[in-house]
């Protein structure tokens, strides 16, 4: 969305922190109301591969045949996928969905997008989802592996937010009105005078 320009820069460190924080508390209520389920399962040894393995109830984890790239390929396509669900679902020039119908239909293509891409690694999707559990799991006594491509959901976010924009949004026909242009084209084609008429009618005091 700062892409785009529909949200200001500023905003992004602030959706950042508090999405990890919602992950970070998410996971840490579902140790506390599952914990003796846990210790049982596992024996009180909490680890991360393995026949009694817990740790992929909070975060995601590679496959043992999934290398680095498959990895990182994984959550680009993955993610790209989502974000141009996203956007198709909420822009209104592309579609008349009902806002309160967005919500569902996101839930709906994420689940899409889990089953038919989640085998790999779990489909994180999104850093923040899974480095918040992450987080709780480290302070939890869980053991750490490597996952080289924590970055790969940002890199498959914008990927999929510029492949939206370029192919589906730049095509919307633009919206005119009596008073106003919104496409910055027929503005510039005005002439002088007619700018000038149709701020001076827009400045007319109403009684």
């Amino acid at each position: 969305m700062c892409v785009l320009g529909r949200h200001p820069w500023m905003k992004l460190p602030f959706y950042v922190f508090f999405q990890v924080l919602g992950a970070f508390l998410a996971a840490a209520t579902v140790a506390l109301q599952y914990y003796d389920a846990i210790q049982e399962y596992s024996g009180g040894n909490l680890t991360v591969t393995g026949p009694t393995a817990t740790a992929g109830i909070f975060s995601t984890y590679p496959a043992d045949y999934l290398s680095v790239w498959g990895g990182i390929m994984d959550q680009v396509i993955g993610t790209a996928a989502l974000l141009v669900s996203v956007l198709a679902l909420g822009d209104q020039k592309n579609t008349s969905i009902p806002h309160y119908l967005q919500p569902v239909l996101v839930g709906a293509a994420v689940l899409v997008i889990g089953i038919s891409m989640g085998s790999n690694s779990g489909y994180a999707l999104n850093p923040a989802r899974d480095f918040g559990p992450r987080l709780f799991t480290y302070i939890a006594a869980f053991f750490l592996v490597n996952n080289d491509y924590k970055m790969a959901p940002c890199v498959g976010a914008l990927l999929g937010t510029l492949i939206y924009e370029l192919m589906v949004e730049v095509h919307h026909p633009c919206i005119q009105s009596e008073s106003q242009d919104s496409c910055p084209e027929a503005t510039n084609n005005k002439t002088g005078l007619e700018l000038e008429a149709v701020e001076t009618d827009h400045e007319k005091p109403t009684y």
